[in-house]
């Protein structure tokens, strides 16, 4: 299958690109490197990977990439950790919007006109944000108030794109909602905003880089956002990976939804005092919380039984081994000054 990859190098889909080219697909990748900057990856010289530099709104250039595949993978966005809700709010909103307009004007044309048999999009956990129903069905979210955030508010527009696209132009789709990805690959971003986090100036991004970069700096006690309390699912980027290829080619995925994440509930606080055995040993946990942001959601729990029962999928890898993994990663790239 010949897919085209949205956001190419972006931190998910340094997993997803390599999942699908060691499953024998073709990739069409692109990105204009607007979050990290220019970034090299492990598949930017395998025979069946085809990057352009360029931008999605570009209406022409997304139909000229997608004229000959068979199938998108739409992972282009804005993107960020909590503060960048606060600080990008109007941005989150409108550049989003335009980057999935084009790209679903570029996949009606080319499912009229060319090869194009399904639409894939990589939407969030963020459209359960004001849900009081857990775990949190794939249908549920349409039971829910609307997300609070414009991130989150965006995120469940392109669910609604989806509708659009197959109720007048008949576009297949499939709907994928990753939950808290954990992995190597994401470093700071080029506009996330520097604040002061306790005794350690660090740039927002992700809960788990943010943690283990102030256990390496040596913060005791260690600062955390809000009470700790906060229930996350943080699941694997490889299992992710997966799991998203195996969205894009089941065929009993067509015009269903999809959370994909690990059925295990972890609280911040315990993710902080598993970082901080897993860097400082047997040294005492010690934490203080730190005034939380407006939009910092304190339960997420999806259902996986959507995915297990009618795709055979299962996020496995726990996180104690998702830590061992990521935490020395981290730590080179706090010494050399990449998060």
């Amino acid at each position: 299958m010949k897919i085209l990859v949205t956001g190419s190098a972006g931190f998910i889909c340094g997993y997803l690109v390599d999942e699908l080219l060691s499953n024998g697909h073709t990739i069409v990748g692109i990105d204009n490197y607007s979050k990290y900057g220019k970034v090299e990856k492990s598949y930017d010289n395998h025979p069946n990977y085809h990057f352009v530099e360029g931008d999605c709104k570009n209406v022409d250039l997304m139909k000229d990439l997608i004229s000959d595949c068979d199938a998108v993978l739409a992972a282009a966005a804005m993107i960020g950790g909590i503060s960048y809700f606060h600080t990008q709010a109007y941005e989150l909103l409108a550049e989003n919007e335009r980057i999935t307009a084009s790209t679903f004007d570029a996949a009606i044309w080319a499912f009229k006109n060319k090869k194009l048999k399904k639409m894939n999009i990589l939407s969030s956990s963020m459209v359960f944000e004001s849900t009081d129903i857990y775990p949190s069905k794939e249908e549920d979210v349409r039971k829910s108030p609307p997300p609070i955030s414009t991130y989150g508010f965006q995120k469940l527009a392109c669910e609604y794109y989806c509708q659009g696209a197959f109720e007048q132009y008949g576009l297949p789709y499939t709907i994928i909602r990753p939950f808290n990805c954990v992995g190597t690959g994401e470093k700071r971003a080029l506009c996330d905003e520097e604040i002061l986090s306790g005794n350690v100036k660090l740039a927002m991004s992700h809960v788990v880089p943010d943690l283990v970069h102030k256990v390496v700096k040596g913060q005791d006690p260690l600062h955390i956002l809000g009470s700790g309390n906060q229930i996350r699912h943080y699941t694997y980027a490889g299992d992710l990976a997966r799991g998203i290829r195996i969205c894009i080619e089941h065929p009993a995925s067509v015009n269903e939804d999809f959370n994909l994440s690990t059925p295990e509930s972890t609280t911040v606080l315990q993710l902080a005092e598993a970082i901080w055995k897993k860097i400082n040993g047997d040294k005492p946990f010690n934490y203080k919380s730190d005034d939380p942001f407006k939009y910092d959601v304190q339960k997420r729990v999806p259902s996986v039984e959507k995915a297990k029962n009618m795709l055979g999928y299962s996020a496995d890898t726990k996180l104690s081994e998702i830590l061992d993994e990521v935490i020395p990663w981290i730590i080179e790239q706090v010494k050399i000054g990449g998060i």
